[in-house]
């Protein structure tokens, strides 16, 4: 088993959750998959993995791996959830893609200060925040600009990281 599988079921032991068979095979791929997932992606992903797991098992594993600070979830788009590991990660914002669902991490101290900085401006202590920038990535813009207005692609569901990078790939 991986360090960060090891570090992930440690946290969930820590708060009270017992591991069984099904929560640790969720947690082990996961840990072998970095990066944003929802949670059909993950059920998909371990289906084809051999793993004999139902989809409401990954729905309450992921919602207990966020309630104990192991993953976190990101709310991208109409009743869109994608998750990531939060545990041996920076803080960081996002840029998601409306067009093609890519996600974008990345981290701006400027952000961090001026956040601080209201907060003790308006005396309140924050416990966690989360910026996401929806709007168009660079690749999607390019296309649309090459593209005849009639033929427009229609905006996509944002995917997961792997699903997003199949769909650039065609």
């Amino acid at each position: 088993m991986s360090e960060v599988a090891e570090r992930f079921l440690r946290t969930v032991r820590n708060n009270g959750v017992r591991v069984t068979r099904e929560r640790r095979r969720v947690v082990e791929t996961i840990s072998r998959h970095p990066g944003h997932f929802d949670a059909e992606s993950l059920h998909a992903r371990m289906t084809a993995e051999g793993a004999r797991v139902s989809r409401a098992t990954v729905y309450r594993t992921l919602a207990t791996l966020v309630e104990c600070g192991v993953l976190r979830r990101h709310d991208v788009g109409e009743r869109q959830a994608l998750f990531e590991a939060s545990i041996g990660r920076r803080h960081h914002e996002h840029m998601i893609c409306v067009v093609c669902g890519t996600i974008l991490e990345f981290v701006e101290d400027r952000i961090e200060r001026l956040q601080d900085d209201v907060c003790r401006r308006y005396g309140f202590r924050p416990l966690s925040h989360a910026l996401h920038i929806h709007g168009v990535c660079s690749s999607c813009d390019d296309l649309a600009r090459k593209t005849p207005p009639t033929s427009t692609p229609e905006p996509a569901t944002p995917l997961s990281s792997d699903g997003a990078a199949a769909l650039r790939r065609g």
